[in-house]
């Protein structure tokens, strides 16, 4: 890690990406706890009806203050209510500091590569086990969601090339 430079000014930014259901909240908050960095999570932005685009300013709005070394910050998603009753919630602070981990599906896409120091992909299990993975998490209440949800992943991951693009790609939990 200490190999890869800053990419957001004097800060690094590193990606946890892959699929729902394959690991990459466990993972990226192992990662940031090892590297005493914040961790962002890409479900602080992205709804239902709005997996990656819409929201994506946003970010990059307080990304975009960090890079300049002041401090980032952006309302998170209020998902406390369910779908479809999201709003928005607490304001969250990003600082410029030594790592930053965002974590979550998107957020190692093409348009945010030349922020980051790194791109990790987590890919841990096939499509029907992150299905019942992302459902015992989240409830059964879930499951159309997250079926449609998936199948979203599945072309935008193509398009994006994100696995194929990844420094490291992580298959085992």
């Amino acid at each position: 890690m200490k190999h890869s430079p800053p990419r957001l000014g004097t800060t690094r930014l590193v990606a946890v990406d892959g699929p729902s259901g394959a690991g990459k909240s466990t993972f990226a908050k192992i990662l940031a706890e090892q590297l005493n960095a914040q961790l962002i999570s890409t479900d602080h932005f992205a709804t239902w009806d709005d997996p990656t685009t819409q929201w994506w300013p946003r970010l990059t709005q307080a990304l975009d203050a960090v890079a300049q070394g002041k401090t980032g910050r952006y309302r998170k998603t209020d998902w406390s209510q369910g779908f479809p009753c999201v709003a928005e919630g607490d304001e969250v602070t990003i600082g410029p500091q030594g790592t930053i981990i965002l974590e979550g599906f998107s957020s190692a896409r093409k348009a945010n590569a030349t922020r980051l120091s790194l791109a990790i992909f987590v890919d841990h299990g096939d499509e029907a086990t992150r299905l019942e993975r992302a459902v015992a998490r989240d409830g059964e209440n879930q499951r159309e969601h997250f079926i449609r949800w998936q199948q979203y992943e599945r072309g935008w991951f193509a398009v994006d090339e994100t696995k194929a693009r990844a420094d490291y790609v992580v298959t085992s939990s």
